[in-house]
């Protein structure tokens, strides 16, 4: 490693793990819960009566996943300190008729999930994950992390002008994926996803699969000073979450309840029952105050008191597309977490927010930088203006300066993800 690196890079070395082990919404549930679990969180059921007892909880629904330390001494008006980040990220998804096919190729009938970038899903190498529904209701994790399926691009010989005039991709024609060759034959695929889980295919009632890249993360450059690999949006705040709130509970004296919100369904608008436009979140926060033996009141007291950093990735600026990006604000990798600002409300983020997360910044030691959007582009979203509308919540924008952001492989700073997760734990400790 050069001598440049300032960090030590286990942080970002278990992130390259987590991401290659959570290919899909539902492992990224699963792997961070196991990592609650071996610090000291119990897991409590929606369904169960909930009681004041202290230390750390969580809750899992489908790609969702919420979780709290209660300190010794909190009130029922304990307000509390939210990290929000989302588990999904575009990719291709299976039909639920999966099983299609011509000339001679069998193939997987897919559909676009989220705001994917096509080309970057063309001559690669994929695998299957997800979750199946079995016939008692329960699930099963699947992943193929293998070379199952590829979508190839046309020949260049068939394509003479692409490169003049752009590569141009039919959503329904041109992204379906090869796994094999012969007719197509109902239930081929779900007759293999059973056999690689070592069930029947009858017992497999429903699914939730979707494919991806099987190219693990990797360090790049001549310094390994970048970070390529899937998923990191918004994976890499998910990690980051998790590891601040296992670290803010080691603290004495917490004044707030620290809480991890990772929704699903943040790419398609985050609608859904999952996601962080649904009641997921705000349940959890009031099952919380009232189970401490709390009131509305009390409630109201702790929500005002509130405050969440709502963490995903943002544009870092591109060197070959510079003029696409705010000429007064340009964030680089490495140069620490950014703080993301829209006067139209596309993020949360106003003055009092940048002060608290200037504040939690520095006391964690982190440098951070400023992202605002070209005036001339139209601006994405997060969780974040949803939170503050949906629960009355302060919220801040913020995340790490990446650059591909919704390709298949995504790149950032080799450091950001350790800043980033340092930032947060102080935000967390109050």
């Amino acid at each position: 490693m050069s001598s440049a690196h300032r960090f030590d890079r286990g942080h970002t070395d278990d992130l390259m793990t987590f991401l290659a082990a959570s290919p899909s919404p539902y492992h990224a549930v699963a792997n961070t819960a196991e990592r609650l679990e071996k610090a000291g969180f119990r897991q409590v059921a929606e369904t169960d009566a909930w009681d004041a007892t202290t230390g750390g909880k969580y809750v899992t629904r489908g790609g969702a996943i919420i979780a709290w330390y209660v300190p010794e001494g909190a009130t029922p008006a304990s307000p509390f300190r939210i990290v929000g980040a989302h588990t999904d990220s575009p990719n291709l998804r299976v039909k639920p008729l999966p099983d299609t096919g011509s000339a001679g190729w069998r193939q997987v009938a897919v559909e676009l999930y989220g705001g994917t970038l096509l080309n970057t899903w063309l001559d690669r190498d994929l695998g299957l994950s997800g979750r199946v529904t079995l016939r008692d209701g329960s699930h099963r994790l699947v992943n193929v992390d293998r070379p199952l399926l590829r979508v190839p691009q046309l020949a260049i010989h068939l394509d003479r002008g692409v490169n003049q005039d752009g590569l141009k991709l039919d959503k329904q024609k041109h992204m379906t994926p090869i796994w094999g060759l012969g007719k197509p034959n109902e239930g081929d695929l779900i007759r293999f996803v059973a056999g690689e889980i070592s069930i029947t295919a009858e017992e497999i009632t429903g699914w939730d699969l979707m494919v991806h890249s099987v190219e693990p993360p990797a360090y790049l450059g001549r310094d390994q000073e970048l970070l390529a690999g899937p998923r990191m949006d918004n994976l890499l705040s998910v990690h980051a979450g998790v590891a601040a709130l296992i670290a803010a509970t080691a603290s004495e004296g917490l004044p707030y309840i620290p809480v991890l919100a990772a929704f699903d369904h943040e790419e398609n608008g985050s609608q859904s029952d999952t996601g962080a436009e649904g009641p997921l979140l705000g349940n959890v926060l009031e099952r919380s105050v009232f189970a401490r033996g709390g009131t509305y009141e009390d409630k109201a007291r702790a929500f005002a008191g509130t405050i969440c950093l709502s963490s995903d990735t943002g544009h870092a600026v591109h060197p070959n597309y510079t003029e696409r990006h705010e000429p007064g604000h340009h964030p680089v990798p490495n140069g620490g977490p950014i703080l993301k600002v829209n006067v139209n409300q596309r993020y949360a983020t106003d003055g009092s927010g940048r002060a608290v997360f200037a504040a939690a910044c520095e006391r964690a030691g982190v440098p951070w930088q400023h992202f605002v959007s070209n005036n001339a582009m139209p601006c994405g979203t997060t969780i974040g203006p949803i939170t503050a509308a949906r629960h009355g919540i302060a919220t801040v924008d913020i995340g790490v300066a990446c650059l591909s952001m919704h390709s298949a492989r995504e790149l950032c700073g080799a450091d950001d993800p350790y800043l980033l997760a340092a930032a947060l734990t102080a935000f967390l400790e109050g």
